[in-house]
């Protein structure tokens, strides 16, 4: 290269945007970190985990060049709790937001607030929710953010202390301002939290979609019609029988329209990953999709969340990071949402705060912790405003077995065996059998709930 060509490719690289990546074998680089979260999405209700006719293929991209985590749970199915746990990777019962009126305090650590004490540059895009909690909180150098779940359409954001409302569809603003800030220049690594409205009911569509899903035809899951034989009192007296006409026809259409809210976050996906592509750091970014919790398509005559039973507790998780993950990586392993506090942590090299009662899952990337990793968790719901014909839940599930108790009420315990019934249509707690198994799930569940404690 002659000293005038020298000059000028010098010139132009100086120009050029400067971001956290260098190269992606120089094992002493930090990694950025996306965390996409959706609001009451239900494990299933994505492309790559087999749904029959929703197509996903930006968000089942994470998962074909990354992980796809098979067993992905909450350890409270709501939105503020499980939102919590996931910033603090702490239970409820620890974090105190127990309920969707609660505001998480500013004392407790999150991720973010570690990341950002070790030089991240760190942002939150989205659906803060806790409650009508607003303004920027503790962590985070850019917020944008509606009170409480916000509107699907023409929002009210608070943006760094101050409220702007913008027009068009939250799911499409919220992408644009998370581009705009990927896009700028630093020299630091960074974490971003886009945390999404959608699915969230009232279930809002883009007008772009309105026509999606029009001709599917939505085969509901067995245990929709569930008798409810040996299920407690407080599941029969709020189940719907989807059987009849009425319900049936308002199933359909609740799910159809939840998941055209689903194509808009697709879209955004797709958006954040070439955002990334383009600035030449997707590799060295550790891009997570989760759900918040699950949702209820009427299974067991319910809608809605808040219960123990597998719609409701388990979510997608999917993470893209090739500098540990080979593409086409399937994780087993029960993951909690109180995971991945500690596993961001681990990854950036930063201490994990005493307060962190999950485990990072850094070793399973690479086949590590096979043996000494949990077999079973503590699951747990809290008596709650909007929802005031729910009893409180505390319950354990292991690889194979659920037992679910409803603390201070007279409802019914609940015995599943999932290999051999993956629906929970049959209760066995009164089963003479499986006496053994029951005395063995009362245990390992207060154990739990003391390790939790």
């Amino acid at each position: 290269m002659s000293a005038i060509s020298r000059r000028q490719f010098l010139a132009a690289a100086a120009a050029l945007p400067i971001f956290n990546i260098a190269r992606t074998d120089d094992s002493s680089v930090r990694p950025n970190f996306v965390f996409i979260l959706t609001d009451d999405h239900r494990w299933d209700w994505v492309g790559y985990a087999g749904h029959p006719w929703l197509r996903t293929p930006n968000i089942d991209r994470i998962a074909r060049e990354g992980a796809k985590f098979e067993n992905a749970f909450v350890t409270t199915s709501l939105c503020s709790p499980s939102r919590a746990s996931f910033l603090t990777g702490a239970y409820a019962r620890s974090h105190g937001v127990k309920d969707n009126q609660t505001h998480l305090g500013p004392s407790i650590k999150t991720f973010a607030q570690v990341l950002q004490n070790s030089g991240y540059d760190t942002a939150f895009i989205g659906k803060w929710h806790m409650d009508e909690q607003e303004g920027p909180q503790p962590g985070f150098n850019y917020w944008a953010a509606p009170k409480g779940h916000g509107t699907y359409y023409d929002p009210t954001f608070n943006v760094n202390g101050k409220w702007v409302t913008f027009n068009g569809y939250t799911t499409d603003i919220v992408t644009k301002l998370a581009v705009q800030w990927l896009q700028n220049k630093r020299s630091e690594p960074f974490c971003l939290c886009l945390w999404h409205k959608a699915p969230h009911g009232d279930f809002q569509y883009a007008v772009r979609h309105s026509r999606l899903f029009s001709d599917v035809e939505f085969v509901p899951r067995t245990n929709v019609y569930d008798n409810l034989e040996g299920k407690p009192t407080w599941v029969r007296k709020v189940a719907r029988d989807f059987r009849e006409p009425d319900n049936w026809e308002m199933l359909i259409r609740r799910v159809k329209d939840y998941s055209r809210t689903l194509a808009a976050v697709d879209e955004s996906t797709g958006q954040i990953l070439r955002t990334l592509e383009n600035m030449a750091v997707l590799d060295n970014t550790v891009v997570v999709f989760a759900g918040d919790n699950g949702f209820f398509f009427g299974e067991h005559g319910l809608l809605d969340k808040r219960a123990a039973y597998e719609e409701s507790i388990r979510i997608p998780l999917a993470i893209r990071y090739p500098r540990m993950i080979r593409p086409g990586t399937s994780i087993r392993q029960i993951i909690l949402n109180i995971d991945l506090c500690p596993t961001f942590l681990d990854l950036a090299g930063a201490r994990i705060p005493d307060s962190v009662e999950g485990a990072s899952f850094k070793a399973l990337f690479t086949g590590g912790r096979q043996e000494s990793w949990r077999r079973e968790f503590l699951y747990e719901y809290f008596l709650d405003a909007e929802a005031k014909k729910r009893p409180p839940i505390q319950a354990v599930r292991t690889e194979r077995w659920k037992y679910i108790t409803y603390p201070g009420t007279d409802e019914t315990p609940e015995l599943y065996d999932l290999e051999k019934d993956p629906l929970e249509l049959r209760n066995l707690v009164n089963d003479k059998a499986t006496s053994p198994v029951l005395q063995n799930m009362i245990a390992t569940l207060h154990r739990v709930a003391g390790e939790s404690g």
